[in-house]
Parts: C-alpha cells; sequence; structure tokens
C-alpha cells in the first residue's frame, strides 16, 4: 500500500522590508567573531601561559637550531651560511604561532586572532599601513642625519664616500652615472625594496605582534607592548652574539639590541592593537629593515662600523626619535583604542554596550 507524500510547504514570501534594510555589516562581522564560543573570544581575555611557553620555547628554539651550523663552522658572519639561515631564521616566531593555535590553544579564528583577516575596515588598514611605511622610511633617515648633527657619524652628501666604497669592493662601475644619481636611486626604490622585504618580516611578526602581543594584552596594554619588545630582542640572540648589527658578541651587543628593540616594539604592537591587523606591523618593520641598511649610502668613507652605528637609526638618534614617538602614543591617550576585528571603534564600543 502506498501512500501520498505530503505537499511541500510553500516558501515564505520575501519581505520587501527586510531587502530594503541595509546590510549590517558590523552585525554580521560581530557574529563572525563569536562562533565557537566554546574556545572562548576571539581577542584572549586572560593569558595562558602555557601556550606562551610552547611559544616561547619553539620560537628561541627553532632560532637556535636554525643558526647552529653557522656556529658550528667557527667562522660566524663570514660564513657563507649566514645570511640565508639568518632569513630563514625570521620565519621561526611564524611556526611557533602556527603550532600553538593548530595543537596546544586553538582559537575562534585564527586569521583573526593573528591579524590577518578581516581587513575591513579596508580605509583604515590600507592606510594606517601606508602611514606606518612611511613614517618607519623616514625615521631612520632622519636618525642618521640626526646622528650627523650630534657629531656621532661623518656624513658625505656630496661624494657618498662609504657608497664609492662598497661599489668598487663589488666591481660595480656607475659608466658615467654620478655618484649623487645612484645614491638617489637607492632611495627611489625604497617602496619596492620594502615590498619585498615584507615577505621576509610578515615570518617576524605573525608571532610578535600577531601572535604574542594579543596573547598577553590581558596584562595591560603598556605590559604587553614592553614585554613583546624585550621577547623580541632576546630572540635574536644567535646572531647578535655573533656580532651583527652593534659588533658585540658578548652579553653587552645583547642588551643593546634589548634596549633598542623594545621601543619599535611598543610602536609595532600599538599599531597591531590600534587596527586589529598585523599588516601595519609588517609593514612597518620592512620600512625599517630596508632604510636603515640604504641610509649608510649617506656615510663619508673610512668609519668602522662599530663606532658608527650608535650614530644611526640602531643607535642614540634611533632611540631618541622613537622614545618621541612612544611620549606621543602615551601622552595623546591612544593606546586606550582598541577595535574588535574587522569593527570600527564605534561598532566594537555599540557591540560591547549592547
Amino acid at each position: 500500500m502506498t501512500t501520498a507524500s505530503p505537499a511541500p510547504a510553500p516558501a515564505p514570501a520575501p519581505d520587501p522590508a527586510a531587502a530594503a534594510r541595509p546590510r549590517d555589516r558590523a552585525a554580521e562581522q560581530r557574529a563572525r567573531n563569536g562562533r565557537r564560543p566554546d574556545r572562548g573570544p576571539v581577542l584572549p581575555d586572560r593569558v595562558s601561559w602555557r601556550a606562551v611557553a610552547v611559544f616561547l620555547v619553539l620560537a628561541f628554539g627553532l632560532a637556535w637550531l636554525v643558526e647552529l651550523p653557522v656556529w658550528l663552522s667557527g667562522e660566524g658572519m663570514e660564513s657563507e651560511l649566514f645570511f640565508p639561515l639568518t632569513a630563514v631564521m625570521m620565519f621561526t616566531p611564524t611556526v611557533a604561532a602556527l603550532v600553538t593555535v593548530l595543537l596546544v590553544k586553538r582559537p575562534p579564528s585564527i586569521p583573526r586572532l593573528l591579524g590577518i583577516w578581516p581587513l575591513r575596515p579596508v580605509g583604515r588598514t590600507i592606510g594606517v599601513t601606508l602611514l606606518a611605511g612611511l613614517v618607519f622610511t623616514l625615521l631612520p633617515i632622519a636618525a642618521l642625519l640626526l646622528g650627523g648633527a650630534m657629531g656621532l657619524v661623518q656624513l658625505d652628501l656630496v661624494h657618498f664616500g662609504a657608497f664609492a666604497e662598497q661599489l668598487a669592493e663589488l666591481g660595480i662601475e656607475l659608466k658615467g652615472m654620478p655618484i649623487a644619481a645612484a645614491a638617489l636611486l637607492q632611495f627611489a626604490a625604497l617602496p619596492l625594496v620594502t615590498l619585498q622585504t615584507a615577505f621576509a618580516t610578515v615570518g617576524e611578526e605573525l608571532g610578535w605582534r600577531g601572535w604574542l602581543v594579543p596573547n598577553l594584552r590581558p596584562l595591560g596594554v603598556w605590559p604587553a607592548l614592553v614585554v613583546s619588545g624585550v621577547v623580541w630582542g632576546l630572540w635574536h640572540a644567535p646572531v647578535i652574539l655573533l656580532g651583527y648589527n652593534y659588533q658585540r658578541p658578548d652579553a653587552v651587543g645583547l642588551a643593546c639590541m634589548v634596549l633598542w628593540t623594545t621601543l619599535p616594539g611598543i610602536l609595532l604592537g600599538w599599531l597591531r592593537l590600534r587596527t586589529a591587523s598585523v599588516w601595519p606591523a609588517v609593514f612597518a618593520h620592512a620600512a625599517i629593515n630596508a632604510t636603515t641598511g640604504t641610509t649608510f649610502v649617506l656615510l663619508a668613507a673610512g668609519q668602522d662600523a662599530a663606532d658608527f652605528v650608535w650614530g644611526t637609526f640602531l643607535g642614540w638618534p634611533g632611540l631618541i626619535l622613537m622614545t618621541v614617538l612612544v611620549l606621543v602614543v602615551l601622552v595623546s591617550g591612544a593606546w586606550r583604542r582598541e577595535p574588535r576585528p574587522g569593527l570600527t571603534l564605534a561598532e566594537s564600543r555599540g557591540g560591547a554596550a549592547a
């Protein structure tokens, strides 16, 4: 015996009023941020010390492991492996972050926790990224000029002696191009070089500002920023203790690096919290790396790196200028503005009030 199946219920008629209402993208983003409540909020509301410990052990341990062949070679920075392995070392914080979020403490959304996605609001994310890149391009240049004014370095803005020496060592001939034009080209190429460098700095930033800063944020804004900056400096130990940057392969050189990284660490971490995105920090970091080396074309010939480094962005002028920026962030109260992933400040506050 067969029975007729019941007729399907008619589809509800479309609601013209609902179709006319504007799309509430903020509500949609809040809903996405609130998924998987069993895993907690997208941005942690308490510190998971177990996750932090695993992350730090991996980031530091992998960094030493990567640089181990250089140490075993006995050649230090002269080893042909130094720069290739140092480039690989830059990705160890990202590896540590990915292992931690996949195997130790998985958030509701890995891209939102790390600040990779969403880019909304697009204007804020792109605008702050471009501004951060510009500021951290100008800072190393201003620092070197300040170092020259302070008598810490000797500049040569006419003959570009150090640059001419470098070209001669590399066997590069300008073939009639004035040395000043060649030096200017180095600065004109900075946007492209920064973009290229960002492919490496993203390896560090997904770890330090992407994972560590938000996971330390429950301690308070300033403890999170300062501690992450100190950790960033200590992580450089495998290369600093070989004489990198400060030509001091000892505890003094490492202390100099930690002192220096704390200030940009505060600024890059603040960019991360202010935009809920890691991309401004990625490109600001890339601008630092690209521009600091380029400014050396402005130096006079015959200066020892161990002496002139203190007149550059890595030395006293850089510390002075970044301290000023940190004070501006502190006094202005800008550090209090922290949107949620994918939301504006107003939308974040509105959602909290609701």
